[in-house]
């Protein structure tokens, strides 16, 4: 076994001493689906009887409920407001620059939609609705662990934002999963998500996030999960033409036919296109415009029809990470009370004004 080792790197070797790898073709083994959710997942509803509750112990549940997870909760008493805040030590603002990491949002695909340009250009927008987001709590980098491989090295340089979307009944849910809003003033959330930010750019619990959150112009990177296809030949899943239909093909229309995995490897190499799980991966697209906000409902139309995931389905919206289109200016004030139902890109032409117009002689 080791002579035939021995040959094999002999006959591998170069003129000047070094050996010829031949490279992977792709890290598809690297980012594979994870069908089910590992075992230490929490597991947020449980089983609901109905146990004959009268309509007047139903309506004084819900007094309860909203008496305890009312954003007034937090200033009833003043000595567990001050260990709120002494548990969740929030660094001071300082300048923005460029270099700081914000905070993003949790919102729902809910369409696509044509926009048309002032120089008449189509183009394809998809809508994104920012649902009911508030910030759930504050990890300081040095009390941050994320999961991760144990290769991988972290530097303790920023910390975390857990943010919630979509409010939902309490009863619901598990004591220990209504446990991670004890302390944020807000109603349980269906969906809770982590964002990576920096200290200066941290947010207090229980602060609301709407698309105000964004400006109309800047780019954005988006987050979601693909349309699960299944298990898919080589046609639906990498485009292949497939054999003829005629001539003597038996059986192998749709089959990916030869992949040359003979001669001195004798193995298939990894990354070679089969047939296999298509969809339902986490993907991101980056750099996406944002042309219009409507601050009534709370949706951007940002740029092109590529938005991973499904209609309905959750994506992570953020400041771009690409270094030629990070936002130049400052991020907008949430205290700005003048609040102007749509917002339209300079470029972008607005219908309700008038495409036409004629001076008097």
């Amino acid at each position: 076994m080791l002579r035939t080792v021995i040959s094999d790197l002999a006959r591998l070797r170069l003129g000047n001493g070094s050996v010829s790898i031949t490279q992977v073709r792709e890290k598809g083994h690297l980012n594979r689906p994870r069908l089910r959710n590992p075992h230490w997942f929490l597991r947020k509803k449980r089983t609901v009887h109905d146990d004959f509750v009268t309509s007047e112990n139903r309506n004084f549940v819900k007094e309860v409920l909203h008496h305890t997870y009312n954003s007034s909760a937090l200033t009833r008493d003043e000595q567990t407001h001050e260990k709120k805040l002494t548990n969740e030590t929030i660094p001071e603002k300082q300048p923005w620059s460029q270099e700081l990491r914000r905070c993003g949002v949790i919102a729902r695909k809910i369409g696509q939609y044509p926009l048309w340009l002032k120089n008449g250009e189509k183009i394809r927008t998809t809508l994104l609705q920012v649902v009911d987001n508030h910030v759930i709590k504050y990890v300081p980098p040095e009390e941050y662990r994320p999961t991760r491989r144990p290769n991988v090295p972290y530097s303790k340089k920023y910390g975390c934002v857990l943010v919630g979307a979509e409010s939902t009944d309490p009863t619901l849910l598990t004591k220990e999963y209504c446990g991670l809003f004890s302390n944020s003033g807000v109603m349980p959330k269906k969906n809770v998500a982590r964002f990576m930010v920096s200290p200066q750019s941290a947010l207090e619990a229980g602060t609301p996030l709407n698309v105000r959150h964004f400006r109309v112009g800047e780019f954005v990177d988006v987050r979601g999960k693909t349309v699960d296809h299944g298990f898919q030949g080589v046609v639906k899943r990498h485009g292949f033409k497939g054999m003829p239909a005629s001539h003597g093909v038996t059986k192998t229309h749709r089959r990916p036919g030869n992949i040359g995995g003979g001669g001195e490897k004798g193995r298939v190499w990894p990354g070679t296109k089969l047939p296999g799980h298509m969809g339902n991966r986490w993907r991101i697209t980056k750099g996406l415009r944002i042309w219009r906000i409507n601050t009534k409902y709370n949706v951007l139309w940002v740029q092109g029809s590529a938005v991973p995931g499904s209609t309905n389905g959750l994506v992570y919206i953020y400041d771009t990470i690409l270094p030629l289109r990070k936002p130049k200016d400052a991020p907008p004030n949430y205290e700005d009370n003048t609040l102007i139902e749509d917002i339209w890109f300079e470029q972008v032409h607005n219908f309700k004004d008038e495409s036409i117009t004629y001076k008097p002689e």
